[in-house]
């Protein structure tokens, strides 16, 4: 089933790229990071596919965020599995720290608890928003950079 959906988001090309990198952001747990490099591979322009997996990975994540500010318990437990201690957890853990925090919504398992605690504190919403957009735009860069460098040690090109 899954492999299914990603041969069917990289068929779509750069807006199969844009939905997964919005999935893999918010609702399921997916890897925009394959459907990136395959169409990357398949000789797709990087800048645009870095661009579109940054923009969709992180309207994903500002919808976990946006489900936090609406402060829906029932939503975040049926739509994204996230138990309210887990929550609790992080707002205790963010307290003091602030809306750039967002930055680290890139990271697997935490990422999506990390938007939902910062929607329940109301962070600042552009402060939270930059700070998540330049984390994920950071992960993908250095994603791509690794491949590049893999090819190229590979290939000896």
């Amino acid at each position: 089933m899954m492999d299914t959906l990603i041969q069917w988001l990289i068929d779509w090309g750069y807006p199969g790229l844009f939905l997964s990198a919005f999935l893999a952001g918010s609702l399921i747990p997916f890897s925009s990071e394959i459907v990136l490099l395959t169409l990357v591979k398949l000789g797709l322009d990087p800048v645009i596919c870095l661009a579109l997996a940054t923009a969709g990975n992180t309207l994903g994540g500002m919808s976990c965020y946006m489900m936090g500010w609406a402060g829906r318990t029932d939503w975040i437990e049926r739509y994204l599995h996230i138990k309210e201690e887990r929550v609790v957890k992080m707002q205790q853990f963010l307290q003091g720290r602030g809306a750039m925090m967002a930055f680290f919504a890139f990271l697997p398992f935490v990422g999506g608890v990390l938007a939902v605690a910062l929607g329940f504190m109301r962070s600042n919403v552009p402060i939270t928003t930059c700070s998540m957009l330049v984390g994920k735009l950071l992960r993908y860069i250095l994603l791509l950079w690794v491949m590049k460098e893999a090819l190229q040690t590979v290939t000896g090109i």
